[in-house]
């Protein structure tokens, strides 16, 4: 691609998660020829969130201000908190509806392949936090990965040893699935954790 504005646009879109070459460049004439409007406010937007957008003072998650909307609400439950890798696995357990407690969230896993240990992660952040004197009981949200499992022993240890209640979120068989096309894995853990 010859034109180094239009090529740079294509790269820069190519940086989001799961976006190839041929996504970039539909993406980019798309807005050059159908939506320039949309692609002014896209640069607009991204621009105001770069400028205002900062990480929770208390839990890391994405906010505008120092204290998130969550950490300020006096009717969450601050004996419960809830460790997350991402603000966007926050989003996910927020539209449940049935946690009211608080978060932590972690901005990643553990990763040793990657060169990511509990200190790059905000760990000792974390022990901080969970060590306030109101928390009661630290649940581990992480991933069901490798990382997110390898994360979430890690901080089970440390929280444990200095005398927290810890929880794992629990794993079972999805609402509606049959157990002839459900991994082994999660079948084993469904019966692991059956109640």
């Amino acid at each position: 691609m010859g034109d180094s504005a239009l090529a740079d646009l294509v790269e820069s879109l190519r940086r989001l998660p799961g976006v190839g070459v041929k996504s970039a460049q539909r993406m980019a004439f798309h807005l050059l020829q159908h939506d320039r409007d949309g692609a002014a406010r896209l640069a607009a937007s991204l621009s105001g969130a770069l400028q205002r957008v900062r990480h929770c003072e208390r839990c890391h998650t994405f906010s505008e201000q120092a204290v998130c909307a969550t950490c300020s609400d006096a009717s969450r439950d601050a004996r419960q908190l809830c460790v997350v890798e991402t603000p966007a696995d926050q989003a996910a357990l927020e539209r449940t509806g049935s946690y009211r407690g608080l978060y932590f969230v972690l901005m990643g896993r553990i990763s040793p392949l990657d060169g990511i240990g509990a200190e790059q992660i905000g760990v000792e952040k974390l022990m901080r936090r969970a060590l306030d004197g109101t928390v009661q009981e630290v649940i581990l949200a992480t991933n069901f990965t490798a990382e997110g499992e390898a994360t979430a022993h890690v901080l089970a240890q440390a929280l444990r040893a200095r005398g927290l209640a810890v929880t794992r979120l629990a794993r079972g068989v999805p609402a509606g699935s049959e157990l002839e096309y459900v991994d082994l894995s999660t079948i084993a853990h469904a019966l692991a954790d059956r109640r």
